[in-house]
C-alpha cells in the first residue's frame, strides 16, 4: 500500500485547531438473511431497555437500546485481534503498544510469560489492577516496583496522602497523555480511569447502537433434561426479541478532545494524535466491513453509511482509508512495544476456602476463650 499524502486527507484537516468539533459516522444496519427479529442486550429481571423518544411532530417513538456505549467499546476492541481468541493482534496493528498481564508457567518459576489478560480485553484497560498491582518484566525478570508506582512517577503527579490522595498540576496532564500513549493508545481511544490517582480521561470514541420503531416479540424456550440428573427438571422460559423500523449505529469521534491532548511542544504531537484518530476510524471500519455478531441472535450487517462533522451538515461518503502501519511507524515506538507485567500465579490462582470453613465455629471460639482464660 503506497504511503498516504497528508495534504490530501481529511484527517489532517480534522486535527487543525480550526477543525470541526467532532466526526460523526452513522450506519444503517439490518439483520442478516433478511430476518425480521434480533436480540438486544438485556439482563435478568430487567430485560431489554425500551424508551419513548419525543419527535418534532409531537408524537413519541419506541426506541430500543441494542448496545450501550460501554458494550460497543468492547465490540470495537474485539476487532483488534487476528481471530476469535484474544491472542495475537490483527496484522494491521502489529507494533501497536499494549500491556499484557503474564504469570508463571505451570510447574516453573523461571518462565513468567503465560498470558492472563491484556489491556485490550480488560474492562478498565491499562488501569486494571491486574496490571497496576503487578511488576513490569525487565530483562526477563520482574522489576522492583509495581506498575502502579512506575506510572505515578511517569505521570509526575504529587502524592498528598500516602496511597490515597494525589494532586495533579495542570501541566502534568501532558505527561499523563504521553505515558498512556507509550503503553496503550487504546486506553486513550476508549477512555480510562485510575481511581486511586483520581485520573479520568473521557472516551475519544463513543458508539451507540439503537433500534427505532421497536416492538417487543415474546416467545418461549424449553430446556430438556433427558437423563433426569439435574434439579431443574424441564423448565419453560420466556425469550424476548425485537423488531424495528430502523437499526442505527452512531459513532462519535471527539476531535476537540483529541486536539487537546497536545499543544505546541507539550503533550502529544500530530503524528501521535493522528495515530489515535486513525485507530478510531480503523475500528469503526472493521466493525462495519462485514456482518458482525453482537451476540447470539443479533448478527447485523451495514447497509449504508453517512459521514458528517459538527457543525457541518452530513453527506453520504465512505470512511477515509487509513494506513495503520504508517501511523504506528510515525510514532517511533520501541522495537518491542509490548509491556509485560508479572503477577504471581500463587496469588492469581490461590484457592479460597468457603466462608463457613474459614470462620471458626461457636464451639471452637468457646474452646479458645476457655483456654485463654
Amino acid at each position: 500500500m503506497p504511503e498516504s499524502n497528508p495534504e490530501q486527507e481529511p484527517q489532517s484537516q480534522w486535527l487543525e485547531t480550526t477543525g470541526p468539533i467532532c466526526l460523526i459516522v452513522t450506519a444503517q444496519l439490518a439483520p442478516i438473511a433478511n430476518l425480521n427479529r434480533f436480540q438486544p442486550a438485556g439482563f435478568p429481571e430487567v430485560g431489554h431497555v425500551i424508551y419513548d423518544a419525543p419527535r418534532d411532530d409531537g408524537r413519541t417513538e419506541k426506541v430500543c437500546i441494542v448496545d450501550s456505549p460501554a458494550s460497543m467499546a468492547n465490540h470495537l476492541e474485539t476487532v483488534c485481534f487476528a481471530g476469535a481468541s484474544d491472542v495475537g493482534l490483527h496484522p494491521d496493528l502489529v507494533g501497536l503498544p499494549h500491556v499484557l498481564c503474564v504469570t508463571d508457567r505451570e510447574g516453573s518459576n523461571e518462565h513468567k510469560d503465560r498470558i492472563v489478560v491484556t489491556s485490550l480485553t480488560e474492562g478498565h484497560r491499562i488501569a486494571s489492577d491486574y496490571f497496576l498491582d503487578g511488576k513490569l518484566i525487565e530483562d526477563g525478570q520482574p522489576s522492583a516496583e509495581t506498575f502502579r508506582h512506575r506510572l505515578r512517577r511517569q505521570f509526575e503527579i504529587i502524592e498528598v496522602k500516602k496511597d490515597k490522595t494525589y494532586f495533579i498540576p495542570p501541566e502534568t496532564w501532558w505527561s499523563i497523555y504521553e505515558t498512556i500513549l507509550q503503553y496503550d493508545p487504546n486506553s486513550l481511544v476508549h477512555g480510562v480511569m485510575f481511581a486511586k490517582e483520581q485520573i479520568k480521561i473521557s472516551r475519544l470514541l463513543t458508539a451507540h447502537l439503537e433500534a427505532f420503531g421497536a416492538d417487543r416479540v415474546g416467545r418461549s424456550g424449553v430446556k430438556f433434561d433427558r437423563l433426569g440428573k439435574t434439579t431443574s427438571g424441564q423448565p419453560i422460559f420466556a425469550v424476548d426479541e425485537e423488531t424495528a423500523r430502523e437499526i442505527r449505529a452512531t459513532f462519535i469521534i471527539d476531535l476537540a478532545l483529541l486536539r487537546s491532548y497536545g499543544r505546541n511542544e507539550h503533550g502529544l504531537n500530530n503524528p501521535q494524535k493522528r495515530l489515535l484518530l486513525d485507530l478510531a476510524i480503523w475500528k469503526i471500519a472493521q466493525l462495519l466491513a462485514r456482518p458482525f455478531r453482537y451476540r447470539s441472535g443479533c448478527q447485523l450487517k451495514c447497509e449504508s453509511l453517512v459521514l458528517s462533522t459538527e457543525p457541518r451538515a452530513g453527506f453520504e461518503a465512505q470512511l477515509p482509508s487509513v494506513d495503520m502501519q504508517a501511523s504506528i511507524r510515525a510514532c517511533h515506538f520501541p522495537s518491542d512495544p509490548i509491556a509485560r507485567v508479572y503477577y504471581p500465579a500463587s496469588e492469581l490462582f490461590k484457592p479460597e476456602r468457603e466462608e463457613q470453613e474459614a470462620t471458626p465455629s461457636t464451639e471452637e471460639k468457646a474452646g479458645e476463650e476457655e483456654s485463654e482464660d
